[in-house]
């Protein structure tokens, strides 16, 4: 849904807080060293995963040319991978006389011999993506050992931790600028940056023993960082809610185009788009050993630019290694064969429902159950564990292909499920025109771009959403299931916050002359904060946040 005409989101400074500043003003390093002690000293996760502490660790790696070579290569190695095909070999071979030549300024001596010699032959045959994979393991391996160790000594670490510090505020409702309703815009008066906030009702999830599923749910969203995943950005409690803060969707839902746009339905081109971004999806959850278990249109958000999100995670589930799963969990018409059955499973469940959504996507219809035609749950269920699919002229012969594949009645022969998971779906002659390194870059145009004007929901409010939960009372007790609910912000959303912003380039100064600035230098003293007089104690928080309510969509 857009919402315009609802207020003007903050002029010059981008919605941002006249107070942004001192909102998100360093703490004195000394008041870091709790954290230098306890956080994990792990060089995946201080250098590669967080995007702050990737930038931080490369400014780092600028003062030693060593270093910088080092950079610049895995640089050079990211683009190649998303050239396109065409120009791709072209790519490589500027690749290998730049930085794999020892003639070149811009050698990379930590590179063999043996290695350059072999991708360069194996160039010749083929400019595969994984070309120069054993290469940019050999350099972060490198990286991780004595530079690593340097960089957890200097200035550029000291400026990470004074980050995590800002990060690790607990976020309270005055974080964001005022919203009512059950799912609903919200901004971050320090940033600027729009969410959707899902409030969760204390009275309600009470009253449906709904803790240990708003709890899994918050879980798994905050473990997952996928651009196809709708992500979890801070969780935090209000007197009478929790609010999971999450990416702004305002593309509406599958369902929502495939039946209310004209013609029931999607040209292929399309369907075969957002079946591709699906299986992203997928496979970004399978990796962290999540099955998604409800895949379905509605499920499925749009953003500003076409791209989709998988939403909803509230029976998703983690499997430990090694074991399965069973449950009769899902939407009837969507639920594999074997979960109909009640039998044990893994993840072959989310590639039969990514077969339902892209037939239904090409065929303006679910393959098991016709719209506005009430079925019986068990014909339903018979017809998954029993019946074949038809398919009408509407299908090429590789979406034929493809969705026969993903709806194989026995999981061991369903397409996914052969032991390479979402290689196997990626691999179907269907996403041949699709680079899915580009894709996962977020460098494909999506083939629909939704209209900022238009709202693309049928029903904005949904009226028990706003009923009064009777006959429920919060007692001490439950002080502990919200305390794990509302644990703040969630690290990479907060700080790709940071950074998309500008927060962090207007704020990560540091001196050029490699002299500490006074916030990282431990011989002074942290700065006391300003004393307030008694009007701004009592009216400054007031005079910085909107009352102007902005609803975004029922759920």
């Amino acid at each position: 849904m857009s919402f315009e005409n609802a207020v003007d989101w903050g002029g010059n400074r981008k919605g941002k807080s006249k107070k942004w500043k001192q909102m998100l003003q360093f703490p004195h390093i000394s008041l870091c060293e709790e954290l230098r002690q306890t956080i994990e000293k792990d060089y995946n996760s201080l250098c590669e995963r967080q995007p702050i502490g990737c930038l931080l660790f490369r400014q780092f790696c600028d003062t030693r040319p060593e270093l910088r070579r080092c950079v610049k290569f895995l640089d050079a190695v990211a683009e190649y991978e998303v050239t396109p095909d065409e120009k791709r070999k072209e790519c490589g071979q500027e690749l290998l006389d730049k930085y794999l030549n020892p003639k070149s300024k811009d050698c990379v001596p930590e590179v063999t011999e043996e290695m350059v010699t072999k991708c360069a032959e194996c160039l010749q045959q083929e400019a595969c993506k994984e070309l120069f994979m054993e290469c940019t393991k050999l350099i972060h391996d490198f990286l991780s050992m004595a530079p690593f160790a340097d960089y957890l000594d200097s200035m550029y670490y000291s400026r990470f931790l004074q980050w995590k510090w800002l990060e690790r505020y607990k976020q309270r409702r005055n974080t964001f600028l005022n919203f009512f309703g059950f799912v609903c815009a919200c901004q971050v008066r320090a940033t600027g940056k729009m969410y959707a906030c899902k409030k969760l009702e204390k009275k309600r999830i009470k009253k449906r023993k709904g803790e240990s599923m708003a709890l899994n749910e918050k879980h798994i969203l905050e473990k997952v960082n996928s651009r196809f995943v709708v992500s979890l950005a801070y969780a935090y409690e209000t007197k009478d809610a929790l609010c999971l803060v999450l990416t702004l969707m305002n593309g509406g839902d599958l369902k929502f185009h495939i039946y209310h746009m004209g013609e029931a339905g999607f040209d292929e081109k399309r369907a075969v788009f957002y079946a591709a971004e699906i299986c992203c999806g997928l496979e970004d959850l399978h990796r962290e050993r999540i099955v998604y278990r409800d895949l379905k249109p509605e499920n499925i958000l749009l953003d500003d630019h076409g791209h989709i999100r998988i939403s909803d995670l509230g029976l998703a589930v983690h499997i430990p290694e090694g074991q399965t799963i069973k449950g009769r969990v899902g939407t009837v018409g969507y639920m594999a064969p074997e979960v109909v059955k009640n039998e044990r499973y893994t993840f072959s469940p989310d590639w039969w429902a990514l077969g339902c959504l892209l037939y239904e996507m090409i065929e303006g219809q679910s393959p098991f159950q016709q719209r506005k035609k009430k079925i019986k749950r068990e014909e339903v269920e018979r017809l998954v564990k029993e019946v074949e699919e038809e398919y009408s002229s509407k299908f090429s012969e590789d979406a034929k292909s493809l969705c026969k594949m993903l709806l194989a009645k026995d999981p061991s022969e369903r397409l996914g499920c052969q032991g390479d998971g979402a290689s196997e779906v990626k691999a179907h002659p269907i996403f041949r025109s699709i680079n899915f390194k580009r894709l996962a870059a977020g460098m494909l145009e999506a083939p629909f771009i939704p209209d900022p004007q238009a709202i693309y929901c049928k029903d904005v409010l949904d009226i028990e959403q706003f009923s009064t939960v009777k006959g429920v009372e919060l007692e001490p007790k439950d002080d502990s299931f919200y305390s794990k609910v509302s644990t703040g912000s969630i690290t990479i959303p907060w700080q790709n916050e940071m950074i998309e912003t500008e927060c962090f380039k207007e704020l990560n100064i540091l001196n050029l002359d490699g002299t500490v600035p006074p916030d990282l230098d431990w011989r002074g003293q942290p700065s006391p904060p300003p004393k307030q007089g008694l009007l701004q104690r009592l009216f400054g928080r007031q005079s910085d946040i909107s009352d102007i309510p902005r609803v975004l969509a029922s759920e």
